[in-house]
Parts: structure tokens; sequence; C-alpha cells
């Protein structure tokens, strides 16, 4: 299944990263601004979304073609609603397409400055409501740390609900 429209929700635009994509950011990460027509930060990558990451996201999509294209990594750029600037303020995305159990996990970053600014939930919201969107997804998943209390609230107050441990992390859930 093919979810590569971009999703667009108040203040972001998350656009899908690709195989071509994360090439770029692996090989010649200054030319990300230019492919994603946006101002990327000195500070990017950010978060858990390292070199590790983009390999495994660059091998998922080299072993799963276009099937598995939107069901990885997702770029998340603020339009300045005044001066139209598009700026990268963080990424969010899957694990990979929901499982047999129609059960699909997210992650989701945003750059220091723009943190504390609403985007994490917003990012998050677009993530869940377009994984929903799906009749084969049931439930959502994240997994953050026990002291990581922004990422609770974040969680918590875009309808997922605390429903364990699993490895040293809080586990969430939110159900369709």
């Amino acid at each position: 299944m093919k979810i590569i429209d971009n999703i667009k929700s108040n203040r972001i635009e998350l656009i899908s990263s690709s195989a071509t994509h994360i090439r770029i950011e692996l090989e010649t990460p200054h030319l990300l601004a230019a492919k994603l027509n946006s101002i990327v930060s000195e500070d990017w990558p950010t978060g858990e979304y390292d070199r590790d990451a983009m390999s495994f996201f660059l091998s998922c999509f080299e072993s799963g073609g276009k099937a598995v294209e939107g069901w990885y990594g997702w770029y998340a750029i603020n339009i300045d609603t005044v001066s139209g600037e598009r700026s990268l303020v963080g990424s969010g995305g899957y694990f990979g397409p929901p499982d047999d159990k129609g059960t699909v996990e997210i992650g989701y970053s945003v750059l220091p400055e723009w943190q504390r600014l609403g985007f994490a939930k917003e990012i998050v919201i677009a993530l869940v409501s377009h994984a929903l969107s799906f009749k084969n997804t049931k439930s959502i998943i994240a997994h953050t740390s026990p002291e990581n209390e922004a990422s609770k609230r974040v969680l918590i107050s875009s309808g997922f609900r605390e429903t364990g441990v699993s490895e040293d992390n809080l586990r969430f859930e939110h159900v369709r």
C-alpha cells in the first residue's frame, strides 16, 4: 500500500521520505534543503534520527520498494503564514506498515529551536490521523523514556494512554 501524498495540518506539511531523500542525507546533506524546498538547520538531524536510523530506513526502502513508501520517515516543514518561508522543524513517522494485528508504531522529534511551540503534538496528531485512514490500522503505539515529561504530555494530549513498560521505556497506545 502506498501513502505518499503530503500530510497537511494547521502549521506543518509532512513530506514522506524516500530512498532518494535518505541517500541525500547520508551522502550530501547540504542538498537536503533544496530537495525539501525548505530551510534546514545546521542542527539537523535531531533526536534519535541519526545515521543509524537513516541507514535502517534506507534498507527498508530498498527491500520494500514502492509498497513501503510513506510507512517510514516524514519531514515536518513549517510554512510561515506571513512570509511563506518553509523551515524543517522536525520529523516523525512510522516504524513500518501495520503488523498482522493492525498495530503501527510512531516516533517523532523536533529541533531544539522549534520545541515548546506545539509542533510535536501537531506531528503526532497528523501521523495518527493518517495511519487511522487505513482500515487495517487498529492501534498506534509509541515509546518514550520515563523521564521525558514533554513527550509523555504530547502523547497523552494526543489521545494516547500509557499501557506499560517495554525495554525500559514507557509504552503508550492510541486505539481506533
